[in-house]
């Protein structure tokens, strides 16, 4: 498992939300082009401190991994929790910051994204409780993603952080099949 070091992170200014989705924008360009699966990044922040809690990146750790899964993981891994306890190590204020709305469904057998996050808020600090998102997932591989519905009905604010589109989808898709 990679995790990174404070150096090796940037310094971004408090609630920089296109500076922080950019950093993430970075991260899922670590990711292997497949044909099969998009390259997003995820950067966790608590929003008091201003402090990078973890990051991750499409296929980061082994499996069939998703960023938002790899960012969690690492940081539970990090605090030496299972990741089913996330919730009671998380600050009062995170946030997450993603390139790709957040899966609601899997074409593997993994959990989907939208519960694993909706999982964070059984801690004593409410868990993540805003998610940042460049774009809306494309209806390739599962069809219309309703994430993003589905964490605000579990009372997460999401917010589309606009301008980085077009990249976000380029680093995305690099490995699809073009037209």
């Amino acid at each position: 498992m990679v995790l990174m070091v404070d150096s090796e992170l940037p310094s971004i200014a408090a609630k920089d939300h296109h500076s922080y989705l950019r950093f993430a924008l970075s991260l899922a360009e670590n990711s292997i082009p497949k044909s099969t699966n998009f390259r997003v990044g995820a950067v966790m922040v608590d929003e008091a401190s201003n402090e990078i809690l973890s990051t991750g990146y499409t296929l980061e750790l082994p499996g069939n991994t998703h960023a938002e899964q790899c960012c969690l993981n690492k940081y539970c891994a990090m605090k030496a929790v299972p990741v089913e306890d996330i919730g009671s190590v998380l600050p009062e204020n995170a946030v997450l910051y993603t390139t790709m709305e957040p899966c609601n469904r899997r074409a593997s057998s993994n959990v989907p994204c939208t519960e694993r996050i909706l999982k964070t808020r059984s801690g004593i600090n409410g868990g993540i409780k805003t998610v940042y998102l460049g774009v809306k997932e494309p209806e390739i591989f599962v069809g219309e993603n309703t994430g993003r519905r589905k964490l605000e009905e579990g009372g997460i604010v999401c917010i589309h952080v606009t301008g980085l589109e077009d990249e976000i989808l380029t680093v995305a898709t690099a490995g699809h099949k073009r037209d």
